[in-house]
This record gives C-alpha cells, sequence and structure tokens, in this order.
C-alpha cells in the first residue's frame, strides 16, 4: 500500500473498463487521482466511489481529440492539486471491425483522433508540465495486443496501437535523460466493456475467443491491467524505462 502516497495522477477514459479500475487502484495506493473522461455521468460515479473507499479523486471532463480540452485537463490537475507527478493515458475507442476493403473513412478518422492523436496530445501537455516541475514524472501509455500481434477485422485500431508504441518509444528516446520515465502497457484480451462491444460487432462470445487468445485459460480482469500500470508507475520501475509491458496471458507467444 502507498506506492504512490501523495502524488497526483491523471487516469484518461477513467470512467469504466481498465481506466476505472487503474484509477481506483492509484486512489488506495495514496494518488489524488484525476478521473479524465468524457463521459461525466459514469466519471463522477468512479470519483463518488474513491471518495466512498477513503481515497481523493476529482472529476475533469476531457474529449483527448481535442488539444485545448487536454491542456485544459492538464492545467486543471495542477490548479487541482498542485503538480503532476504520473499519468495514465488510457482513453480509447473500441476496434474497428470491417476488413480492408471495407475500411470505414469516418471511422477510421475518429480512430485515430483519439486513440493516435489524442495519446500524442495528452504526451505533449504532461510532458509541458513535467519540464516546468523540473523534477520528473511517469507516463503509462495504454497500448494493446494489437500492436505486436494481427487479428482479423480491425485494421485501423492495430495501426493506430502500433502508433501509440511509436509515441512512446520515441518519447521515452528523448526524456529519459530529463526524468521523465515512459512506458506502456499492452493488455491482451481482458474483460473490458469495450471487449463485449467489439466481440458483439463480430458475434462472438469470450468462450469463442479464450482459446486463440490466452495461454492461461481465461480472460483476464481490468485489474490486473491496472496493477501492471502500478507498478510502471512507481518506484517500484525506478529503472524501466522505454518499455512494454506484456499484460495478456501470453497471446503474444500463441
Amino acid at each position: 500500500m502507498d506506492r504512490l502516497k501523495q502524488k497526483v495522477a491523471i487516469v484518461t477514459g477513467a470512467a469504466m473498463g481498465m481506466g476505472k479500475a487503474t484509477a481506483e487502484l492509484f486512489a488506495e495506493e495514496g494518488a489524488k487521482v484525476i478521473v479524465a473522461d468524457f463521459n461525466a455521468e459514469e466519471g463522477l460515479k468512479v470519483v463518488e466511489q474513491i471518495k466512498a473507499n477513503g481515497g481523493e479523486a476529482t472529476f475533469c471532463k476531457v474529449d483527448i481529440s481535442n488539444a485545448k480540452q487536454v491542456e485544459e485537463m492538464v492545467q486543471f490537475t495542477v490548479d487541482t492539486y498542485g503538480r503532476l507527478d504520473c499519468a495514465v493515458n488510457n482513453a480509447a475507442l473500441k476496434p474497428d471491425n470491417n476488413s480492408f476493403e471495407d475500411l470505414d473513412e469516418e471511422y477510421y478518422d475518429r480512430l485515430q483522433a483519439v486513440d493516435l492523436k489524442g495519446t500524442a496530445l495528452c504526451m505533449k501537455y504532461e510532458l509541458r508540465q513535467f519540464m516546468a516541475q523540473g523534477n520528473g514524472g511517469s507516463i503509462v501509455n495504454i497500448s494493446s495486443i494489437n500492436a505486436f500481434k494481427p487479428t482479423i477485422g480491425n485494421p485501423a485500431y492495430q495501426a493506430f496501437k502500433h502508433g501509440v508504441e511509436g509515441l512512446t518509444k520515441a518519447a521515452a528516446f528523448e526524456y529519459g535523460v530529463k526524468g521523465v520515465r515512459i512506458n506502456s502497457v499492452a493488455p491482451g484480451a481482458i474483460r473490458t466493456p469495450m471487449l463485449t462491444a467489439a466481440l458483439k460487432d463480430k458475434g462472438l462470445t469470450e468462450e469463442d475467443i479464450i482459446p486463440q487468445m490466452s495461454l492461461i485459460g481465461r480472460l483476464g480482469e481490468v485489474k490486473e491491467i491496472a496493477q501492471g500500470t502500478l507498478f510502471l508507475s512507481s518506484d517500484d520501475a525506478s529503472y524501466v524505462h522505454g518499455t512494454v509491458l506484456h499484460v495478456g496471458g501470453g497471446f503474444e507467444l500463441i
């Protein structure tokens, strides 16, 4: 416990799924958490639950594809808690559900704006704040197993998750010497609302995908992603930089 005691953390996409679990675990570990999400109704519920459990959190509504809103999110964090120590860039849209020849251009553009550009914008303003403070920080980007292993029917999502890994490496190469640790977590098949929606789109069930997506024989749980993210954000990972932590039951080996 207290691995993030008195640290200030931003978690984007924190209204549900992996982001919600991460925000709750960070608060349990002593962080003051900015629960950042476009969904105000669900985001405020997360804040209420964290407070009910004795933690500290504040909601910030943000569309990470909008640079002004991202800049305001970081400034809101500093105005609220005085600083920023760690950030988890988790917000993303569900995968597309088209083959290449049926690529949905409108959804492609929206995915790019949130999953790739949105992550880049978050990093931009988080890094600016870390540089202004002058005493380092930590960024964890949530990518996907699809950044390393292709699956059928979601070419846009796979492309942009590759891009998230590229952003992570590029920033790590530049900012490690400046005191900012930057890593990523690549979830495999995790039981989330996003996965449920994606399976529904494809007409599949959990039982259909487990043999192809896990060497452990089950789906992962959202708290298992949160635990990996906590490790990378904490001082336990003080010499871990520019790397990816696979949390996917060995899916990358299949």
